[in-house]
């Protein structure tokens, strides 16, 4: 078994797009996968079908039951701020102790692949001590980056990069998610992260209207794994 962990510079990115693409290419290769989405803020439960986690599970073909939801996503909260914020909105808190637990006990039980997806940007707080960086940090999977295409996104990038080597953690994978009204090529922005990214392949992948998996980008990016 096989385990990464999907992260990203911010939110609204394209993590879930990137994990439910890959998902349905892999799966249409014939590979085993699996995929978590632990810590969801912004939940709205009246709308559940748009949700990252429902998302995920159409890419896996499973069921959109409460069930299958709350086994994806045990923390949801509906507020759309950093999970911290959006739990204490609810009087509630995230368990580090418990969130790291549950994705090691979910690594240790899948066979396969196993997609495990961060919420918002690498330092977005969990609690009001540790950030997804320090789940990354405990988990010690590597990583598939996303990042975006907008102006100013490669300076978050190297950034992003700096951090995670400090971390000495392990990236698989760049990919630069083309954003909404890009005013720089992808491949220019593509090229240029990739000058600094230290041997570690950039992948662009362009806005796609239909069929998450129809692009070449996704094969690149299952061959990196």
């Amino acid at each position: 078994m096989t385990a990464y962990f999907v992260t990203s510079t911010g939110t609204d990115i394209g993590k879930t797009f990137v994990t439910a693409g890959l998902i349905r290419y892999l799966r249409e290769a014939g590979q085993t996968v699996q995929a978590l989405k632990p810590v969801v803020s912004g939940y709205d439960s009246s709308v559940v079908e748009t949700s990252d986690p429902a998302v995920l599970l159409r890419a896996l073909a499973r069921p959109m039951s409460a069930d299958e939801i709350a086994a994806m996503a045990p923390w949801r909260f509906r507020a759309p701020l950093s999970p911290d914020l959006a739990a204490a909105r609810e009087g509630r808190s995230i368990d580090f102790d418990a969130l790291v637990g549950f994705s090691r006990q979910a690594i240790d039980r899948t066979n396969g692949l196993l997609f495990i997806e961060g919420v918002g940007g690498i330092m977005v707080p969990l609690d009001d001590r540790r950030t997804v960086l320090d789940w990354m940090a405990a988990l010690a999977i590597p990583l598939i980056l996303v990042v975006g295409g907008y102006l100013g996104t490669i300076s978050h990038t190297l950034t992003a990069l700096d951090v995670l080597a400090q971390r000495r953690l392990k990236i698989a994978t760049i990919v630069v998610s083309e954003s909404e009204r890009e005013t720089v090529p992808l491949d220019d922005t593509v090229a240029s992260i990739g000058r600094f990214s230290q041997g570690v392949e950039v992948v662009g992948l362009p806005r796609l209207p239909g069929g998450l998996n129809q692009h070449p980008a996704f094969a690149r990016i299952a061959a990196l794994l």
